[in-house]
Parts: C-alpha cells; sequence; structure tokens
C-alpha cells in the first residue's frame, strides 16, 4: 500500500466517519419523524425530495467533485494563483446557476409535482441555492486534500436538520390538528423540508468561518507561486464549464433513476390498478423512508472514498501517471469490499430484527425488512460504481459515465415497467429495478476503467477473504440472535449484542483468512490499535 494509498484511506476515513454519523443521525431521527408524519407524510416528502435532488444534480451537486478535481491539478504544479482563480469563478458560476435554478424550481412546482407535493418543493428552493454555494467550500477543501472541515461541516448539517425537521414537523401538524389525513400528511412534510434547509444553512456558515481563518494561509501560498504560469478567467470559466458539464451529465443520469422510479411507480401502479393514489404514496413512503435510508448508511462509506480519491487520482495521474492511480484505486477498493460486504450480508440477515427496533409499533415493518433485505444486494455494486465513477471524473472520462449511466436506466426502465404491469411484484419492483441498475452500473464501470488504468484486483484479498468472513459472521451471529431471543424475548437488547459479536467475529476471520495483512492493518484509521487488538486476541 502506498503512501499516497495510506492518504486517501486515511483521508476517506475523516470522511466516511463523519457520514456514517450523519447517516446514523438520519436513521434514528427518521424513527420519530415517521411517527409524526406517518408514511403517507414520508411519501409527500420523498416525491419532493426526489425533484429537488435532481435540481441539485443539475445545479451544484457535482460542483464539490469539479472544483477538487481542477484545483487538484493546479495544486499539483504548484500553481496556487491559478488554483484560487478556480475557487473564485466556481463560486460566480453556482451563485449564478442556483439562483436561476431556485427562482424556476419555485415557480414551477405545480408543474414539476403533484398540488398535494408543490408547497414542500417550494420550501426546498433556498436550500438550492445554498447547496451551491457550500458545494464550492466543500470541493475548495478536499482539493487540498483535507476532509475535516467536509467532516465537521456535515454533522453540524445533520444535527441541524434533524432538530429541525422533528420540532418543524410537529408544529406543522400540531396546527392542523383534527384535519384530514392528506392536509396533516403535506404539514408534516413542509416541517422535514424546513429541516433540511436550516442543515445546509448551518454548514455553510461554518464552511465560511473555516475559510475566513485560513484565509491568510491562502494568501501567502499565492504569494510563494513561482509557476510563471497564470489562466485568464476566461479560460478558467471555459475549463470549469467542460468539467462540470459531463460530471452534471452523468451525476444527473447515474442518480435520475431514483426520481424516474417515483414517477412511475406513482403512475404506473395506478394506471394498471395495483394501488390507488394514496396506497401508491404510503407504500413509496415505507419504501424511501424507511428501506433507503438505511442503505444510505454504508453508502456513504463509498461517498466519502470517492471524495477522497478524485482529487488525489487527478493529482496523481497528472504528475506520475497511470502504475500510481491504479495502485492508488486497487487499495482503496480493497478497503471498500472489507467494510460494505459485511454489511450487506448483516443487513439481509437481520433486515427483520433492525425494522422491528426502528419501528416497534408500526404495521408496515414486514414490508419494510422484506424490502431491505432486496436492498441489500444493493449496497455492494452502488458502492463499487460510485467509486468507478469517481475515477473516472478524476482521469477526465465523465463523459464514459453519462454513456454507462443511460445505458443502465433504459434497461431499469424497461424492466421497472414490465415488472409492474406483468407481475403482482407492486412495490418490491422498486428494489428489484434499482439493484439491477446498480449491477448494470458496477460492471459497465469497471470495463471503461480498465481501459485507462489496466491494474489487477486480487480477486482472493479483496472479495473472497471478505465475503467467506461475512457469511461466518452472519451464521455465528444469527444462531446467537435466535438463541438469546428464546432465552430473553427482547428485540432491542438481543440485537445489539448480535450485531457487536458479529463485529468480532468478523473481524477475527478476516485476519485468520489472511484477508488483511498487518501493515495493511496499520494503514487503516486508528490502525494501530486494531493491531493491538488483534495481538491481544491472538489473531496475529
Amino acid at each position: 500500500m502506498s503512501k499516497k494509498s495510506n492518504q486517501i484511506i486515511k483521508q476517506a476515513g475523516i470522511l466516511a466517519m463523519a457520514g456514517f454519523i450523519c447517516r446514523i443521525i438520519g436513521f434514528i431521527y427518521r424513527i420519530p419523524l415517521t411517527n409524526i408524519i406517518g408514511d403517507r407524510g414520508n411519501g409527500y416528502y420523498g416525491y419532493a425530495y426526489n425533484v429537488y435532488s435532481i435540481i441539485l444534480l443539475i445545479t451544484s451537486y457535482s460542483i464539490p467533485g469539479a472544483v477538487s478535481k481542477v484545483m487538484a491539478e493546479r495544486l499539483a504544479m504548484k500553481e496556487y494563483r491559478n488554483a484560487q482563480k478556480v475557487f473564485h469563478c466556481s463560486m460566480i458560476y453556482v451563485v449564478v446557476i442556483g439562483g436561476l435554478a431556485s427562482l424556476i424550481t419555485f415557480f414551477a412546482a405545480p408543474f414539476l409535482v403533484s398540488h398535494e407535493t408543490a408547497t414542500v418543493l417550494r420550501v426546498f428552493c433556498p436550500t438550492i441555492f445554498f447547496s451551491g454555494v457550500l458545494g464550492v467550500y466543500r470541493g475548495y477543501f478536499q482539493a487540498h486534500r483535507t476532509m475535516v472541515q467536509s467532516s465537521i461541516s456535515q454533522i453540524f448539517e445533520q444535527i441541524m436538520n434533524a432538530v429541525v425537521s422533528l420540532s418543524m414537523a410537529a408544529f406543522f401538524v400540531n396546527m392542523v390538528a383534527g384535519s384530514d389525513e392528506t392536509t396533516v400528511a403535506v404539514n408534516g412534510a413542509i416541517g422535514s423540508a424546513m429541516g433540511t434547509g436550516a442543515g445546509v444553512l448551518t454548514a455553510l456558515l461554518f464552511m465560511l468561518v473555516v475559510y475566513r481563518v485560513n484565509k491568510e494561509g491562502i494568501q501567502r501560498k499565492m504569494q510563494r507561486d513561482q509557476s510563471g504560469y497564470e489562466e485568464s478567467y476566461g479560460t478558467i470559466f471555459k475549463v470549469i464549464i467542460a468539467m462540470v458539464t459531463p460530471i452534471v451529465l452523468s451525476t444527473f443520469i447515474y442518480n435520475f433513476n431514483t426520481t424516474l422510479n417515483a414517477g412511475i411507480f406513482e403512475k404506473v401502479s395506478t394506471m394498471v390498478n395495483l394501488y390507488d393514489k394514496n396506497t401508491a404514496t404510503e407504500l413509496y413512503g415505507v419504501f424511501s423512508g424507511k428501506a433507503v435510508v438505511l442503505i444510505n448508511v454504508p453508502i456513504a462509506i463509498a461517498s466519502a472514498m470517492a471524495s477522497a480519491l478524485l482529487p488525489n487520482i487527478a493529482g496523481t495521474f497528472a504528475l506520475h501517471g497511470e502504475k500510481e492511480a491504479s495502485q492508488q484505486v486497487n487499495d482503496t477498493l480493497k478497503l471498500l469490499m472489507i467494510i460494505v460486504i459485511p454489511i450487506t450480508v448483516g443487513m439481509f440477515i437481520f433486515a427483520g430484527p433492525i425494522m422491528m427496533f426502528m419501528y416497534p409499533g408500526a404495521g408496515q415493518w414486514k414490508m419494510a425488512a422484506s424490502l431491505l433485505r432486496v436492498l441489500s444486494v444493493d449496497v455492494v455494486f452502488i458502492s463499487i460504481s460510485t467509486l468507478s465513477n469517481a475515477v473516472l471524473q478524476a482521469l477526465g472520462q465523465p463523459q464514459k459515465t453519462v454513456v454507462n449511466a443511460s445505458i443502465a436506466l433504459v434497461i431499469q426502465t424497461v424492466l421497472l415497467v414490465a415488472l409492474l404491469t406483468m407481475t403482482n411484484l407492486g412495490v418490491y419492483s422498486l428494489a428489484i429495478a434499482s439493484v439491477f441498475y446498480a449491477v448494470i452500473m458496477c460492471i459497465l464501470n469497471r470495463t471503461t476503467v480498465l481501459r485507462y488504468l489496466s491494474y489487477k484486483q486480487n480477486i482472493m484479498t479483496t472479495y473472497i477473504y471478505p465475503i467467506i468472513s461475512a457469511l461466518i459472521m452472519g451464521a455465528v451471529s444469527c444462531g446467537v440472535y435466535q438463541l438469546l431471543y428464546k432465552v430473553y424475548p427482547s428485540n432491542r437488547i438481543v440485537l445489539i449484542i448480535a450485531v457487536a459479536i458479529a463485529i468480532v467475529v468478523y473481524f477475527a476471520s478476516i485476519i485468520k483468512l489472511g484477508g488483511v495483512s498487518e501493515e495493511e492493518l496499520k494503514r487503516f484509521p486508528k490502525g494501530t490499535k486494531l493491531v493491538a487488538i488483534a495481538y491481544k486476541m491472538r489473531l496475529l
């Protein structure tokens, strides 16, 4: 494992930990939120959030990646003045584009979503603008290969999101207490949407403070710039637009399947009389508000590693070429699989107990558990495709991901419509189509990456050993759960004990099988402590 790979893993570890904490906060606060606004409220929020996400994909979602790549290339060449110009141009870009998008979305809301959801979408409009500005600041610090600022801002964002979502949802629901179920659900969704905006604004204020604190250091770097080459603002704007446009398209298409599937599910399922409109909304609320929320926890780790990998690959490829970049991809993918494969197995085995833990009194927990079992397979494939997307963007080939995502989108859309019209799978069609999409993206992206990086992944240590270790973990922890539950039938306590045992069993198995060496353990976040624990357990 190279020093550069070690640095990526450390930075990815920081961002992944923050992402994991954020998803856990999101995972926890969704429980009382669902009790306040109900599955239908989750459905209205989900429909509005999907459109909001699409607008973000077009205006600002790709900005951190684009900014970090373009800046990282210039920082690698010690062109500090040009790097700062990239930051300024990016800020102008998002202010103009984000401002226009916010206004257009506000006035076009009734045409983009149903009447019930239009007000919820309008509440998201200011957040579209602030998200773009926040994205530039996060991309700036990622380009400097430090994830601490972005990580802390994410945690602040999610805490404020949780606090405001719960308080405002309860406030707006109480305002219409005694009204019909639709009015209550819409009001609850409005309160939840306000939480999203409050979170983004809090994170932006934090990043502004951090940038001001670092301003003197930034000025000193610019004064030390001896590159002798300075780009014009016009040239940099062209570079940003040339970089952002294909990344926007690829990210848009890659993530558009969620919004597209939501629309198809509502329209087709009601058209073929599978569900009425309210039932379809409630079922989508179960899918998006319970099952999808949970799989987003491990996927956050993949997103963090992709964010850390992108500027590092861009800078390394610019300076050292293919060989070192290939090693970085190799090491990062191996670490990612060691983490997400056991999570996938754990979610599949414990889907029922997890949903009972979250929603002990809810009538839909059994359906949510079944959906989670299907979606758990998604975790591995989405993680790989997310990482490979970042690699292609870092190599300056984002247009390739546009083609791959388009092919996957068409195929999964045909499959979803076929499942809804020709089978009785209903809402499970959404989960199956989502998995199918991730599998296709994974295959296509990997094939494309191999055209530019001729790296050879060690199949045994990257995939086979983690799978075997995860299966051993699953068998042991499932047996422990069943045994303890018969003795003491408390799902929550028994599940916590079983999960703790699962972690220990997996850790022991992966080391004993040779999936992770002592040297590799040391390079992981908190690696020295992990090695010490391994010696105490006589695993090394």
